[in-house]
């Protein structure tokens, strides 16, 4: 609880501690507590009442907060030489005594177990066409592998920071990296993303779930993160959705007024607001208790993103989600899980079903109107791409 910058900052390693400095400066322990678990620094007076308790100067709280806004930076910058000499050139290194050990292999892939830190040390730098990472959330989730990843935001954010970089390197030039996670948590990401690579996209995936949460606006939508490494990605391939029909009647939802003779024959452009991935609760496709991602969701990056034979790279394992969709779509890919990966490995030894399912996904896409839709609307007497052309043809 109290291993916070701020605490440590102000020397607070204890209650007593804490409401003895706050008994000093006069701000509340409610207070402090705010300050150290957001890990924002202190409001007007708050500022001005630690700084004259402590003897700091505001440029001196904000360096040991870690709170590097452009003066600071400006003054950092004009005396790199100076803090360099003082550093002696040596960063802090962080050590691990985590592992990892090979797990198995398939047709297109390979399986690993332990941390995936420990593996990502072991590749090789700017190895990796395409990234997709789904972290634990740290919400206090038991998962199978043991793990239960509620820890403190400040040991979670620099976990965060660790795997992340190590994305970063071992992203091609050109290659992608996607990172699906809470906003809050991608909003932390982006901050370090923002510095070393390329951002295109805050894709808002819909939630369908609809509790009722007080004094807060209700959370509707996962973040996924895309970026990549340089201007421009190596890959990209367009991806085209159905036009949005009524499920009832067939008939059109938005109106299209005159342009209907206008719209792509394959499709609607794909936005990056998604409404159709769908979660995951059908027993056939779960594998496990935790949640676990959509297929449709890992089709759409995989094929956005690679080619055949480009190697994708999950750092967080979990079900094997996008394992068995790179198998399936002949992409090469590399996985780790750190609890066991016997699930894992049972899923992509019979990928059938999961196969099938990818292919009515690709069938229903980049095409104006799916098969079953052209049959409602046939029967309902709506236009289609060829009746429009066929009432032209006869004025």
């Amino acid at each position: 609880m109290f291993k916070n910058r701020l605490y440590k900052t102000l020397n607070i390693a204890s209650n007593e501690d804490l409401k003895l400095f706050s008994k000093k400066s006069k701000i509340p322990t409610k207070k402090l507590k705010y300050y150290n678990e957001q890990g924002l620094l202190p409001y007007h007076e708050d500022l001005q009442s630690i700084l004259q308790t402590t003897g700091f100067t505001e440029f001196e709280l904000k360096i040991k907060l870690g709170i590097l806004d452009d003066s600071i930076l400006d003054l950092l910058n004009a005396h790199s030489k100076e803090i360099s000499i003082l550093m002696n050139n040596n960063l802090p290194q962080i050590e691990s005594n985590s592992h990892h050990t090979f797990a198995f292999e398939t047709q297109f892939g390979q399986m690993y177990q332990g941390d995936c830190v420990s593996l990502m040390n072991t590749m090789k730098n700017g190895s990796v066409d395409l990234i997709f990472a789904d972290p634990p959330f740290n919400l206090d989730k038991e998962y199978e592998s043991g793990m239960n990843d509620k820890v403190s935001e400040e040991q979670y954010l620099r976990w965060t920071e660790q795997w992340v970089l190590k994305c970063v390197d071992l992203l091609k030039e050109g290659g992608s990296l996607f990172i699906w996670n809470l906003p809050k948590w991608n909003t932390y990401i982006a901050n370090i993303l923002n510095k070393r690579l390329t951002f295109k996209h805050w894709i808002a995936t819909d939630i369908k779930y609809r509790l009722p949460i007080k004094n807060k606006l209700y959370p509707s939508h996962y973040s996924l993160l895309y970026y990549t490494k340089g201007e421009k990605a190596n890959t990209f391939n367009e991806q085209r959705l159905p036009l949005e029909i009524c499920r009832k009647c067939g008939g059109d939802i938005r109106d299209y007024g005159g342009y209907k003779d206008k719209l792509n024959p394959l499709g609607i452009n794909l936005t990056d607001v998604w409404y159709d991935i769908p979660p995951v609760r059908h027993s056939k496709f779960k594998t496990r208790e935790s949640n676990e991602l959509s297929m449709k969701l890992l089709e759409r990056v995989i094929s956005l993103s690679s080619n055949v034979g480009d190697l994708v790279f999950d750092p967080f394992g979990g079900s094997g989600t996008t394992y068995a969709v790179s198998e399936i779509l002949k992409r090469k890919w590399i996985g780790i899980e750190l609890g066991s990966v016997d699930l894992i490995k049972n899923r992509l030894d019979d990928l059938g079903y999961q196969q099938s399912y990818i292919e009515e996904i690709q069938g229903n896409k980049n095409v104006l109107f799916t098969e079953q839709m052209r049959k409602i609307r046939i029967k309902k007497g709506h236009w289609l791409p060829e009746t429009l052309k066929n009432k032209d043809a006869s004025n």
